[in-house]
């Protein structure tokens, strides 16, 4: 039976691949758990030195695993599943091991934020990448703290707002990646350009590495002591109102979403 996240460890680099592609690689908890034992393995690992992230299936990852959560109060829930996500993300921001997202495939909501948390992240032309809560009436809470830093103001300002996908290319563009890879893979993509990366980062010491790290991550590491559990507070109460449960069943009936103006936010309270 295949695990949900496959960890393997060769030259120095540990290779975490994210292995359930039936439900899109999704942050399910055996997936989650699974992430954070491979990046805590890796860092207790004197022979590791580097971290890639990759996955299998046409996608990276697509989120939240809606499909695990029943029973208790739903804001309760929420609350907890944003608080997953932020321990999940703040994992491999705080990892003392450089962490490289190797991606070509589709990236949505949760897996936005595993993107912005890592270190470098390289895409290749079959990847896609979006951020479409508002368009079901909630909004990228959890995930600013690993993207806003990450992307340009203007950038963030359209794509946050519009939910448009847009490709490797304008992501490198904006900043949420660092290269956009064009020839597919096996020849001269996202796994070569990714080992001419590694072979970079094993030329530095541990502690070179770790303490450069700490200095880039220092202000993303700040973000989440100041504002994880209000975003969180904020993500959950979203979540749960009338027009964010009108916008997801819209989205599973594949039809416009009937928007009632009393419900919005900032409209009727």
């Amino acid at each position: 039976m295949d695990t949900p996240v496959d960890c393997t460890v060769a030259d120095g680099v540990a290779r975490l691949t994210l292995n359930s592609p039936r439900n899109r690689n999704a942050l399910s908890p055996a997936l989650v758990d699974g992430l954070h034992r491979g990046l805590r393995d890796a860092a207790a690992d004197d022979a590791v030195r580097v971290v890639v992230l990759s996955h299998t299936g046409n996608t990276f990852c697509a989120g939240a695993d809606l499909s695990q959560a029943a029973g208790g109060d739903p804001f309760d829930l929420a609350v907890e599943r944003a608080r997953e996500l932020d321990q999940t993300l703040r994992a491999i921001v705080e990892s003392p091991l450089p962490v490289i997202a190797a991606i070509d495939g589709h990236v949505r909501a949760g897996g936005m934020g595993l993107v912005g948390a890592c270190d470098i992240a390289v895409a290749g032309p079959a990847s896609t990448f979006a951020l479409t809560e508002a368009r079901i009436g909630v909004a990228p809470a959890i995930i600013s703290l690993t993207l806003l830093p990450k992307l340009s103001a203007r950038a963030a300002g359209r794509y946050y707002l519009t939910g448009e996908t847009f490709d490797a290319a304008e992501a490198a563009r904006i900043g949420l990646i660092t290269d956009a890879v064009e020839a597919v893979d096996g020849a001269g993509g996202v796994t070569a350009a990714v080992e001419a990366l590694t072979a970079q980062l094993l030329r530095a010491s541990p502690q070179g590495l770790a303490a450069s790290k700490a200095l880039t991550t220092a202000a993303v590491r700040a973000g989440f002591d100041r504002d994880a559990e209000r975003l969180a507070t904020e993500s959950a109460r979203l979540f749960v109102s009338a027009e964010a449960q009108e916008g997801m069943l819209a989205f599973l009936q594949k039809r416009p979403p009937r928007w009632a103006p009393e419900t919005s936010s900032g409209r009727g309270s």
